[in-house]
Parts: C-alpha cells; sequence; structure tokens
C-alpha cells in the first residue's frame, strides 16, 4: 500500500532522515515514536507524497512516487486521510461545512452525501456541533473533526501526526478508540506520537507496531515501552 524503501530526506544542507525502509500493509497499525525534532512529521509526508525522497523510493499503491503526475498524486492522496498536528479550518464555515470541503473538492454530490456526512458527524460525537464555527470548538472537538474529515472520502489509510498533542488524557482515549474502530473496519493506520502512554494503553485493544526514529534511521521499539 505504502512503500518506502531506502529512503533518505535532507533539509538545510543536513540530512534528517537516513535509510528508512517501511512497509505498511492494508489493515496494519503503526505507532510512530521519537523525540521533537527527530523527523516524524517529515515521514508521514513521505508516506503521503507531501514531500519527495532526497534518496531511495517511495511507492503509493504500488506507484513510484516519482513517475506520477500531479493529478496521480492527487488521486493516490484521495485514499490516503491525513490528520495534521495542527489542524486548520475555515473559520467562517461550520464544522459540518469543513468536514465536507474534500468532498467538494473533489467534485462529489454533496447532496448525495448528505446522509454518510450526518453519520460520520455523528460517529465522532460532534451531532451537536455540527453547526458551531471551528473557533468555538474546545481542543479535542476540533481533533475529532480533524479526524472527521481525513476520513469522509472514505481512505484506505489514514496517518495521524500528534493527534492527542492538545487534549488531555480522557479525550485521548476517545480519539485512539475512533482510530482502532476504523483500524477494524480494515483501514491501516499509523499515528505519529510522543505520547508512551497512549501507546501503551493502545496495547490491549489492538495488535500494533511500535516504531521508533532514533539517529535518522527507524528501528522497531523493543518491549521496554
Amino acid at each position: 500500500m505504502i512503500e518506502l524503501e531506502n529512503v533518505a530526506y535532507s533539509y538545510g544542507g543536513g540530512e534528517l532522515l537516513s535509510d528508512i525502509s517501511l512497509k505498511l500493509q492494508a489493515g496494519s497499525f503503526h505507532f510512530l515514536t521519537g523525540p521533537s525534532g527527530s523527523g516524524k512529521t517529515t515521514l508521514l509526508k513521505l508516506c503521503y507524497g507531501a514531500l519527495m525522497p532526497t534518496a531511495g523510493e517511495v511507492r503509493l499503491f504500488d506507484t513510484d512516487v516519482r513517475t506520477m503526475e500531479r493529478d496521480d498524486i492527487a488521486d493516490a492522496r484521495r485514499r490516503i486521510g491525513v490528520v495534521h498536528q495542527d489542524c486548520q479550518f475555515l473559520d467562517h464555515l461550520t464544522v459540518a461545512d469543513n468536514i465536507s470541503l474534500p468532498l467538494m473538492v473533489s467534485g462529489r454530490d454533496l447532496l448525495g452525501e448528505s446522509a454518510n456526512l450526518k453519520e460520520l458527524i455523528g460517529w465522532v460525537g460532534l451531532k451537536a456541533r455540527a453547526d458551531a464555527l471551528p473557533p468555538e470548538l474546545s481542543g479535542g472537538e476540533r481533533q475529532r473533526a480533524a479526524l472527521a474529515r481525513a476520513i469522509i472520502m472514505s481512505p484506505d489509510a489514514v496517518l495521524a501526526d500528534e493527534p492527542t498533542g492538545n487534549v488531555d488524557w480522557e479525550m485521548s482515549q476517545r480519539l485512539l478508540r475512533l482510530l482502532i474502530e476504523l483500524n477494524r473496519m480494515g483501514k491501516t493506520i499509523m499515528v505519529a506520537t510522543h505520547d508512551l502512554a497512549l501507546i501503551r494503553a493502545a496495547k490491549s485493544h489492538v495488535q500494533a507496531r511500535v516504531l521508533r526514529i532514533s539517529n535518522r534511521r527507524l528501528q522497531l521499539a523493543g518491549a521496554d515501552l
């Protein structure tokens, strides 16, 4: 589905990631951890074609990103939902309209998708906030809205960058449960996080592979987590 082979990425004259090889198989669940500045966000961006590697090969759905045209990359990205660390919304649009933006951009029939949209908003627990504006939301509500927007196009994979970084423990657990439920629906999940307690909490609920970036390389984390 998403494959990186001997990938390196340099930024500002220095190498941030080196010799990264990774396969995200359909239906798998991965945690990505490592200290701040280690390259977690960069690795996620490589995984959905927002950045091109300076060495090695990234394949999205069996196609090398270097050979893909802009439209091909756009099509691939529709199959990969992304929850950004700093989720941005259009503040003049309601929560429901912000969540449905990917449908609008892709030219889908919003009227025909209205039932699915309502069901999704209810699934993330925002039914009572559907008509609210983004500045009126709490941190946890914003993250749940961001998750709903990321999966509105029914992607095959969901990549989440520190989705629980700005919420309390109870909300972290709620977001984690939503991601686990998506995984049980067959979605491939990768969550970048520095919260080792969250990873430990997930272990009894999902079979997850824990990866750590250390010294520019990707390692399989040990049982010490």
